[in-house]
């Protein structure tokens, strides 16, 4: 190809609210809630860990311990993520390591086991899971993010709820659920579970976390077990509002470094790329419309899980070798999504997607094709694009231009660095 579009880079305006102090707001938002009254002392508590990578989770779940240690209660950390991890104890534990949850390091222990107890059955007729251990506790907290889901739409959609039933449920409550809301819907599977979790399982409370469009933490609210799905509403709006998202509405092409559980449960998020609801375009209402996705990597805090590869139509190889196939098609299978499993097109080097998507634009000239360029999707505040956007970019007061436009930097294998290690 004798001329590639040259790029330039971005950064984006976003609102962001932000907690400085998270111990601190930790400590006050559980106050509130005097579990004092409820948790006596000597009692076990068991805390969620999930498996995405939240924003200091680190620090917030070594301060609900500290607080739980406080009213002289004896707690535990449980890694509540479904199928995650290869669907092995072993392999949950090493996750929420990965994320910097150690005994040594939180204070307490951690007790990671994939079986679960059946509470009763929902309505609906299918058995209610939940993880042995925390059921077996005298109290349980669960903490999570909420945001929007990557495959479902409603006014509850990922959160402490959905924490309550994939995580807690473990392989065997979340491939359960998930067959279920395909004969009913997330909404009324997510409530219907709650209820009997919350009326069965000793849910003390909860803290939800939501993350600003820089991932970084937003807010943290406390809730009690009564008003989980009123609070969860009301977050999710939030969420929302300050959910990243790419700065134009239409991309030729969308250069994606890294996907990731520890970046989303899709690994790269659906909400971001505008595929939410089909896998390989964006609905009538849905933005941005990209038309083709190239994937370069996976992180290494996934282990392998190449979950959402399928929404790719091209990757490099080295993407696809990194793949576990057994704990990908595990995961995609538990979900309910097996075409997030499907491999792309791929090739050695970046060079070879290039040539082979760039011309194939409709009767766009190459070097004008509308290219953005992120390191995953929950790192958007910065990114390269194509001079197709300098003007639009030029007329938006959401939008910094850091740099002069440049040739693509592909090096003399034909690949590229990750977009983070360009300068400005």
């Amino acid at each position: 190809m004798s001329q590639y579009p040259e790029i330039f880079r971005i950064r984006q305006k976003f609102d962001r609210p932000v907690i400085d102090d998270i111990p601190a707001e930790v400590e006050a938002e559980l106050s509130r809630l005097n579990l004092g009254a409820a948790i006596q002392p000597g009692q076990s508590v068991a805390i969620t860990a999930g498996s995405r990578g939240i924003a200091n989770i680190h620090i917030i779940i070594k301060s609900i311990v500290s607080h739980l240690k406080g009213l002289g209660a004896e707690p535990f950390v449980v890694p509540a993520m479904g199928s995650h991890g290869g669907a092995t104890a072993e392999g949950q534990r090493h996750i929420v390591e990965g994320y910097g949850i150690t005994e040594d390091y939180v204070g307490c222990p951690i007790r990671s086991s994939m079986e679960t107890v059946i509470v009763c059955d929902a309505k609906e007729g299918f058995p209610v899971h939940f993880d042995k251990n925390a059921y077996g506790a005298d109290h349980v907290v669960v903490c999570g993010r909420v945001k929007p889901h990557t495959t479902f739409v409603g006014d509850i959609e990922s959160g402490l709820m959905k924490m309550m039933l994939i995580g807690l449920g473990k392989y065997e409550g979340a491939k359960t659920y998930h067959r279920a809301i395909k004969d009913h819907s997330f909404g009324q599977i997510v409530r219907s579970v709650a209820k009997e979790v919350l009326s069965k399982c000793r849910i003390v409370a909860g803290l939800a976390v939501v993350e600003n469009g820089y991932d970084e933490t937003a807010k943290l609210k406390a809730v009690g077990p009564n008003e989980f799905e009123e609070r969860e509403k009301e977050l999710l709006v939030l969420a929302k509002q300050w959910m990243p998202r790419l700065p134009f509405k239409q991309a030729d092409l969308l250069v994606v470094d890294q996907i990731g559980k520890n970046i989303s449960g899709s690994g790269m998020d659906s909400n971001v790329v505008g595929r939410k609801l089909l896998d390989h375009r964006a609905g009538d209402e849905e933005w941005p419309k990209v038309r083709t996705i190239f994937l370069r990597g996976l992180t290494e805090e996934t282990h392998g899980n190449a979950t959402g590869i399928g929404m790719a139509e091209f990757a490099l190889t080295r993407a696809v070798d990194a793949m576990d196939i057994a704990i990908t098609r595990r995961n995609c299978i538990t979900g309910g999504s097996p075409t997030s499993a499907m491999i792309p097109l791929h090739y050695q080097t970046d060079k070879e997607v290039l040539e082979a998507t760039l011309p194939e634009m409709g009767l766009t000239a190459v070097p004008d094709t509308k290219v953005m360029w992120i390191h995953n999707t929950l790192e958007v505040s910065e990114l390269e694009c194509s001079v197709a956007y300098l003007e639009e970019a030029r007329q938006s007061n959401e939008i910094e231009i850091l740099s002069e436009p440049r040739p693509l930097p592909l090096d003399n294998n034909g690949n590229l660095p990750d977009v983070t290690e360009l300068q400005a």
